[in-house]
């Protein structure tokens, strides 16, 4: 294998701000393991939206649902939990990623760095809120993504300076006018991407009490533009993001804007996978990555494998004849599930680059389809 030019620690980004929220009342926080009963805190989203309702067809991606609105999810405490472990020394020096589509993100940190923060996504009552709200039974996609953090950090004066922008901005518009204040969609936490990973529940760990912006903006299929609130801490937003074109946009009112992004795939492994690697080989360790994606996808293909022998010797023992047409119509299939593997473990990868090949339409310069050789 060539090598590859890794990222190494950007310490010279370690945390130089007092975070917002530090520990609830001063009270020092359990160690207590992960536990549904105490940390989940779930209320179900009063909306979801379809592929429909964004224009986009129903078939898009691996089931109807396309995004919901902000629900609550986890109590206070499990939140301060999750910062706490996100916020170490360890993760900012080991785990610190950087990229033209995100200036700060922490990634691959759990389960070495954040056993709570694995076990909460790992808990089947976890799984089974996502999968409910996404119409589709899921898992995680795979453990280097369980907790991808995205970091935005103002100082006070930089917050204060933006919310006199806005205000003047706002009493300039009304004065002529003109509806909205764009001007603080010029400048994304996260800009226009589809996600690699089929579905993302992403998670608010920063206090937004008095955050202006802060929105997930989607692409519609007719172009427009739908944008969905902002969670507040302890909430969370489920989206289908490899099928829909968002960005994370810019939040005032706040010194921090922190939220975890956690990905997940089908859990049958008849169920199309359509991940690829573009948005995360260039702030990934590459060789965990790999290992990662070809360990599940080679225990998606087993599983595959073992159902066809299964079928094929009740056939035999029930005295039938082998459909060979649907048998070769499975293997070819197999060969290019394996080819679309092959094709998204790229050897050579410039570290913090991401080109815009993950756009789904004309508004990136290669245009992209969603590839069937993934499923």
């Amino acid at each position: 294998m060539a090598t590859t030019d890794m990222l190494l620690p950007l310490k010279a980004m370690k945390p130089t701000f007092e975070p917002l929220i530090d520990h609830p009342n001063g009270v020092v926080l359990s160690n207590d393991d992960f536990d549904p009963t105490k940390h989940i805190d779930f209320t179900p989203p009063a909306k979801t939206y379809t592929m429909g309702d964004l224009s986009l067809p129903e078939d898009t991606g691996v089931s109807p649902f396309a995004v919901s609105e902000p629900f609550h999810l986890f109590t206070a405490e499990a939140i301060h939990r999750m910062r706490a472990e996100v916020l170490s020394k360890e993760v900012w020096e080991s785990c610190q990623y950087s990229s033209n589509l995100a200036q700060c993100q922490l990634r691959g940190f759990a389960p070495q760095y954040a056993p709570f923060i694995y076990d909460t996504w790992k808990n089947p009552e976890t799984l089974a809120i996502v999968s409910k709200i996404a119409g589709i039974d899921l898992v995680t996609e795979m453990d280097f993504e369980i907790g991808h953090i995205n970091i935005s950090v103002k100082s006070e004066t930089q917050k204060e300076e933006e919310l006199r922008a806005y205000a003047e901005k706002a009493s300039a518009d009304a004065d002529e006018g003109i509806a909205g204040c764009p001007w603080e969609d010029d400048k994304p936490i996260v800009d226009w991407h589809t996600d690699s990973y089929p579905f993302v529940c992403v998670t608010m760990l920063s206090d937004c009490t008095n955050m202006i912006g802060g929105e997930t903006a989607l692409r519609t299929g007719n172009g427009d533009i739908l944008k969905v609130r902002g969670p507040q801490m302890g909430c969370a937003v489920v989206l289908q993001g490899r099928y829909i074109e968002h960005q994370a946009l810019r939040a005032l009112g706040t010194a921090e804007r922190i939220t975890m992004v956690t990905s997940f795939r089908p859990r049958c492994p008849d169920q199309r996978d359509d991940t690829v690697l573009t948005t995360v080989r260039a702030i990934s360790n590459l060789p965990e990555l790999y290992f990662q994606f070809s360990e599940y996808r080679l225990e998606i293909l087993e599983e595959r494998i073992r159902n066809q022998l299964r079928v094929l010797r009740e056939t035999k023992r029930s005295g039938k004849k082998v459909d060979t047409r649907k048998l070769k119509r499975f293997l070819y299939d197999q060969e290019r599930f394996l080819a679309h593997m092959n094709k998204e473990m790229i050897e050579d990868v410039k570290m913090g680059e991401i080109d815009d090949s993950h756009l789904l339409g004309d508004h990136s310069v290669k245009r992209r389809k969603v590839s069937s050789d993934a499923r």
